[in-house]
């Protein structure tokens, strides 16, 4: 009778541990998500255009890249430090779980000393490659940004996304002055659209997020005074946006490629938020992410058409 045959057990694989190439890719990952890339993406797409506007025409290349580069610091600094204040509540909202400083990709101290150092190259950087006025707005966009927006406003008032909002126009500012060296009525009605932009294009996304905000107790207009208003205050402010994107016309002064997509685009905009708020008040399923996606769409035409305008030079015929 033949023996039993043994079946040798599965040995163990050891573990390898990541090699030097590939901790730095995690690393530098991490340090990529901690500035809001997607934030910074629709700073730029701001910056470039008003730039065109105020050369009247194609600037010079590299201070267009000058630019782009300092105010991608400046963002990057403003959106770590956020990150950093905020990891508490990070730690707690399902929105906001797989930030760097929530997974434990990036320590705090490796955090807060990216912000400090992002922050002092922007400056640094569009003093010596723009104009001064170009890194004192970036210096006053990050202090605004993290003491104003995120160390007082955003955890004291539902309003803090209106006046929180002011730094993300300051890129508008930026881009003008890096081309001047000053500011002029026409950057400052930009500053306004995009000032005016920011309630109807976040609080869409406050009501989808509504039982984050509350479980951490910010209080997002969602949070404490509900859909109807969210609905009626998107709608008010993307009036407000439209109109303002108007006055653009006559002070730049701009043509019809700008005249025709402020007009058209601003009608759908206001489609979409008059959608929103009638679904507000009814009962019902509401989905306001369609605002949220189509205001970004709609900021974009915009400022895609102020750096296009100047360079095809077609004036309104009136």
């Amino acid at each position: 009778m033949q023996g039993a045959v043994s079946i040798p057990a599965e040995r163990a694989v050891p573990q390898r541990s990541p090699g030097l190439g590939g901790r730095f890719l995690r690393k530098s990952a991490a340090y990529i998500a901690l500035t809001k890339p997607r934030v910074i993406e629709l700073l730029l797409v701001t910056t470039a255009p008003v730039m065109v506007l105020a050369a009247h025409g194609i600037p010079n290349l590299w201070l267009v890249l000058a630019t782009l580069v300092g105010g991608s610091f400046s963002a990057a600094s403003a959106n770590a430090f956020n990150c950093y204040i905020d990891r508490d509540i990070d730690r707690v909202m399902k929105r906001t779980q797989n930030r760097p400083l929530v997974t434990g990709a990036l320590k705090d101290g490796e955090a807060l000393a990216f912000a400090w150092i992002t922050g002092a190259v922007s400056i640094a950087w569009l003093w010596f490659l723009t104009t001064p006025l170009a890194a004192v707005l970036s210096l006053l966009a990050i202090a605004f940004y993290v003491l104003v927006y995120t160390l007082i406003l955003k955890r004291r008032t539902p309003q803090n996304i209106v006046w929180g909002g002011a730094a993300g126009c300051m890129p508008v500012l930026i881009g003008w002055a890096a081309v001047t060296g000053s500011l002029s009525w026409a950057p400052v009605i930009l500053f306004g659209i995009v000032f005016l932009w920011t309630p109807p294009h976040y609080w869409p996304l406050s009501m989808r997020y509504k039982d984050d905000y509350a479980s951490v107790n910010v209080p997002m207009l969602a949070v404490v005074k509900g859909r109807q208003t969210v609905g009626l205050q998107v709608v008010l402010y993307a009036w407000a946006t439209v109109a303002c994107s108007l006055l653009l016309i006559p002070v730049a002064p701009m043509g019809v490629l700008y005249a025709v997509v402020a007009v058209l685009g601003g009608a759908w905009f206001l489609l979409e938020s008059h959608r929103l708020y009638s679904h507000a008040i009814r009962a019902g399923e509401v989905k306001p992410m369609r605002v949220f996606h189509a205001s970004i769409t709609y900021l974009t035409l915009v400022f895609l058409a102020v750096g296009l305008d100047p360079l095809l030079h077609l004036p309104i015929p009136f």
